[in-house]
């Protein structure tokens, strides 16, 4: 990773904006900058270099791992040490006002509060734009490659969940199972928790697994990723439990296929310089012509990175226009409440001609 570089660039944005500095405070963004991995930190970014700030369970680690700042260990409450050292560099500049840019979304208000308390009235802690988000937006070959690993790994997952989901099998066994696997292949962690959701509980977008017995004649959404050297994956698979036959699963066959047409007519549209509401668009109008469109109540997709969920969001309405090193996730679905639901989800990196897909696990209907 070249910290160096992705600090430039946010210096570069800083030297034409009304900020003297940029105070770092959301860990996702520092380690994006600096490479710190921790639970404490804040990172100021001045024209002159930057200084990242972390307490003394980190001092060790906080050396080996920042690149590019010089690393201050705090010997008191991080805020106050923080203050105190903004305080004493504004003074040995002898400048008049300094004007420095926080994250609004992700410094707290009683955060706020605190070192504004701490600090003179010349120094003045003003709201900044989400300029770390938009970097983190595009991916460089770096972190695709990590993105791809986390991907695969993930993936492999799935097949561990074909092999223990069956009727009488709780949503919560098939979870552990994945998630033992996860670790034992070497994840940090899951992205998420881990979604499994039978039966009737598949209408639930967001229906972690529960003590739930799986039953035969419904679907199962598998929702589950893993965080592999610091980036996510992010993968949906929709199995139908018990016999393949008749109406029930007909009916249940032709709702998969069209979620499945939606899914790949979205991947399609995915290419540089489409909208992500375009794609969005896509995934809607193939549901809307199957007579599914009011079934689909979340958006598209969303950015992956760092986190689970970043920017852009692949939604109606939103305007961010699709960039080569840009990685989203399309995944619609349908979900009647009381009865099922389906959804199908892909991890893309946008490239110049296209899109690649980066999940490699069949789209195929599968009955176990």
């Amino acid at each position: 990773m070249n910290f160096l570089v992705r600090q430039q660039k946010l210096r570069d944005v800083l030297a034409i904006s009304s900020f003297d500095a940029l105070l770092i405070s959301h860990l996702p963004n520092i380690r994006y900058l600096c490479g710190f991995t921790g639970s404490a930190g804040f990172l100021l970014i001045e024209a002159t270099g930057s200084v990242f700030f972390t307490d003394v369970r980190y001092d060790t680690q906080g050396r080996a791992e920042v690149k590019g700042a010089k690393v201050n260990i705090a010997r008191k409450a991080l805020l106050n040490s923080l203050g105190e050292w903004l305080e004493t560099r504004h003074k040995r500049k002898r400048s008049g006002k300094w004007t420095i840019g926080i994250e609004a979304e992700h410094l707290t208000v009683a955060e706020k509060k605190r070192l504004a308390d701490l600090l003179s009235p010349t120094i003045r802690l003003r709201n900044a734009s989400a300029l770390v988000e938009r970097a983190r937006m595009v991916k460089d070959d770096d972190e695709l490659d990590l993105i791809r690993a986390a991907v695969q790994l993930g993936a492999t997952l799935f097949n561990r969940a074909i092999e223990v989901m069956k009727p009488g099998v709780k949503e919560s066994e098939v979870a552990a199972v994945m998630e033992y696997a996860a670790r034992r292949a070497g994840a940090e962690e899951m992205s998420f928790p881990t979604i499994i959701a039978s039966g009737a509980r598949s209408a639930l977008p967001h229906g972690r697994a529960t003590e739930q017995v799986i039953v035969p004649g419904g679907f199962v959404v598998c929702d589950f990723g893993v965080i592999l050297d610091g980036y996510c994956s992010d993968q949906t698979r929709t199995v139908w439990v018990g016999s393949s036959s008749g109406a029930n699963a007909a009916e249940a066959r032709e709702a998969y296929a069209a979620v499945r047409e939606a899914q790949l007519a979205a991947i399609a549209a995915v290419r540089p310089g489409a909208s992500v509401s375009e794609v969005d668009a896509a995934a809607r109008k193939v549901l809307h012509n199957a007579g599914l469109g009011r079934y689909f109540t979340h958006s598209t997709g969303h950015g992956v990175g760092l986190e689970i969920h970043e920017s852009p969001r692949v939604a109606a309405g939103q305007k961010e226009v699709l960039q080569p090193g840009m990685v989203v996730t399309i995944e619609p679905g349908v979900y009647f409440p009381g009865k099922w639901g389906v959804r199908i989800e892909d991890m893309v990196a946008v490239n110049d001609s296209g899109c690649e897909v980066l999940t490699p696990t069949s789209k195929d209907f599968l009955a176990v």
